[in-house]
């Protein structure tokens, strides 16, 4: 008959990064102890308890049934604390603390920071943590609070708002089509066989990236970027011609339009955040500022305006 013992949180936690880490090393560093540490701890632990919680293996140390249960109880717990903190966060009365936002580098650089700033001012008490990432984050997890998005499929798991349709277009240096009058005058079909600029292969999957796939030789897509920035800027560089969200080409002197907005290319531009979140003082008054900022600009974002003026100041 087994032992009985009063575990507490530490030893489960304990069992699940073991189990995580495949090793006593590993687990180890992770804990910032050192490996005699754990060892000591596991063994007592499984004196104590009377059962072996892993088998030793040439290969790491692997759960046995006893310490399969205790590693997916720790993770329950994890996820219990972690919702635990979602919902305190979601109570918080005063839009005061610091705001956790993930958007990609391309929003960030072309669209956000002004409005970010402006926001900062207009909310003093607030602090914005920016994460760049162009996967989505597990917003479950707290990666961040609010996710800003350029998409036509926000996850399920997330709610919010559509505040935006952001336009493309195909796009080439002015100095190269000096008798361009307007996209109409050109034939896009006569573009093909020209130098391209595309996405790379990890966003093969969006609609833009497979009309350039489908229509340009192989041959001609001479260079293709994981990042619409650098795709926009590989653009105005003379590498080729390729197609560009509008609120950032039209910015620059430096490009001309080749084709009329393309619907096809089209995505969503959302705010998100996750259910637990969206009564927070501090997520509501972010999303409503966002949401009216970026309302003013919605022409330019849509490729049928140029930008307000108001997103290039904090005043």
């Amino acid at each position: 008959m087994a032992k009985q013992q009063h575990l507490d949180w530490d030893d489960f936690k304990l069992v699940k990064i073991i189990a995580e880490a495949n090793g006593l090393a590993g687990a180890a560093e992770r804990l910032g102890v050192n490996h005699s540490t754990v060892f000591r701890r596991l063994g007592q632990m499984e004196e104590n308890l009377g059962v072996k919680l892993f088998e030793r293996h040439r290969t790491g140390y692997v759960l046995t049934a006893a310490g399969e249960e205790m590693a997916a109880l720790a993770e329950q717990m994890d996820e219990n604390v972690t919702a635990f903190t979602r919902k305190l966060a979601g109570q918080a009365v005063a839009p005061a603390g610091e705001l956790r936002v993930t958007t990609n580098d391309t929003l960030l650089v072309h669209m956000l920071t002004h409005i970010f700033a402006r926001f900062i001012k207009n909310c003093p008490e607030m602090r914005l943590d920016v994460v760049l990432a162009n996967q989505a984050l597990n917003l479950s997890k707290r990666d961040a609070d609010v996710a800003i998005r350029a998409t036509d499929d926000p996850p399920e798991t997330l709610v919010g708002r559509r505040v935006a349709t952001i336009a493309w277009a195909v796009y080439g240096r002015a100095v190269d089509f000096p008798d361009l009058r307007s996209p109409a005058d050109i034939d896009l079909a006569d573009l093909f066989d020209r130098h391209w600029v595309a996405l790379g292969d990890n966003l093969a999957t969006l609609k833009v990236a497979r009309f350039v796939r489908e229509r340009v030789a192989a041959e001609n897509i001479v260079y293709k970027v994981n990042t619409v920035l650098g795709l926009a800027e590989a653009v105005e560089a003379g590498t080729g011609i390729g197609p560009l969200p509008c609120f950032i080409a039209d910015a620059s002197p430096n490009l001309v339009r080749l084709s009329e907005v393309n619907p096809e290319f089209s995505a969503g531009l959302w705010l998100l955040t996750h259910p637990d979140l969206r009564q927070s003082a501090r997520v509501r008054a972010f999303m409503d500022f966002m949401a009216a900022e970026i309302g003013k600009q919605k022409r330019w974002i849509e490729g049928s305006g140029k930008r307000a003026a108001t997103l290039l100041s904090a005043d």
